[in-house]
């Protein structure tokens, strides 16, 4: 088991030796407290949805963009994204996005979310820099953040919290001890909740993860799970993502045989990799092959998924949409 696994093992169960760390935890919090009193939030030009989570690591954030980005453009709003732009390394900053930039420059999910949704999207460290560009210089009159709920410098409308129904807060500890950024109680002051996955032991509205179609990487070829031949079965599954366990217990549930391959979140593939021994399909997320695809690798797909929310919560989101500028 490597390092990041033992301390994943430990955020996620018990802290065990973690414990020691317990006054560096204190200073932690302290210092986020700190932050958050005295930094003075300054506004974009124009309204802002924060959507984003309070542990370290993925909890279905880029999915939960693409949809209430297209919600909120379908109802007419010119939409723009910011995001830090994680594992890129821009020529500067904010950088704007467009249909050729590569995830060496922009990051892995910016590149994502820029090719599926259409809109504009800018990365920069300083998020509130990233949106200033896309209202002076796209005209959007409405930014959505993906990520950034502790990114306070950035005045926001609209948060948006995300939570993975199956860790949940982890063992309830802030960093170093356990994944969270913030207390708790920061979940409290948000004002929706999304559940990816659903839970029995967290209040808020449930995100499920649908896809039904996978996409060959060379090819364009788009084959349906359901009607996968049952000569190809057994699957090298790749994840590169905050939770790789609910990649691979999704392609068990479509009964695949699956081998696991989990890497870390926002990992810088190369093709020495997925150089597996056998010539079994190789499967991976979406997010990871917008890194892959330039490998040319044989018989390997992609799996496209997107997040399906119920009326109720859309009811909810609309009417906090109702609180910010027509558009």
């Amino acid at each position: 088991m490597s390092l990041e696994q033992r301390i994943n093992a430990a955020w996620y169960g018990k802290p065990r030796g973690l414990l020691l760390l317990l006054p560096l935890m204190f200073v932690f919090r302290f210092i986020a407290a700190l932050r958050r009193r005295v930094i003075s939030p300054q506004p974009c030009g124009a309204p802002l949805i924060v959507v984003g989570n309070i542990s370290v690591g993925g909890s279905g954030k880029t999915p939960a963009v693409l949809a209430l980005a297209e919600y909120c453009r379908d109802r007419g709003y010119r939409v723009g994204i910011v995001s830090r732009g994680y594992g890129g390394k821009a020529p500067y900053y904010p950088y704007l996005l467009d249909s050729s930039t590569e995830p060496n420059i922009a990051g892995d999910e910016p590149c994502l979310i820029a090719r599926r949704s259409g809109l504009p999207v800018a990365v920069a460290p300083d998020r509130l820099a990233a949106a200033k560009l896309l209202v002076d210089q796209k005209g959007c009159n409405l930014i959505i953040s993906d990520d950034g709920l502790q990114h306070y410098r950035m005045a926001r409308d609209i948060e948006v919290l995300l939570l993975d129904g199956q860790r949940g807060f982890g063992n309830g500890y802030c960093l170093p001890v356990g994944p969270l950024r913030e207390p708790i109680s920061r979940a409290k002051q948000v004002d929706i909740t999304i559940i990816n996955g659903g839970s029995n032991s967290f209040s808020g509205h449930t995100m499920l993860l649908r896809g039904d179609t996978a996409i060959e990487l060379g090819s364009g070829e788009r084959r349906s799970l359901q009607e996968w031949p049952a000569t190809e079965r057994r699957v090298h599954a790749v994840a590169g993502i905050g939770n790789p366990q609910r990649f691979f217990d999704a392609l068990r549930e479509r009964d695949f045989d699956v081998v696991e391959h989990p890497f870390a979140d926002h990992h810088a593939f190369i093709a020495k990799d997925l150089n597996f021994a056998d010539a079994c399909p190789i499967i991976m997320t979406e997010k990871d092959a917008v890194k892959c695809a330039g490998f040319h690798l044989n018989n390997s797909w992609m799996l496209p998924v997107d997040a399906a929310l119920d009326a109720r919560f859309f009811a909810q989101f609309s009417g906090l949409l109702e609180r910010l500028p027509a558009p």
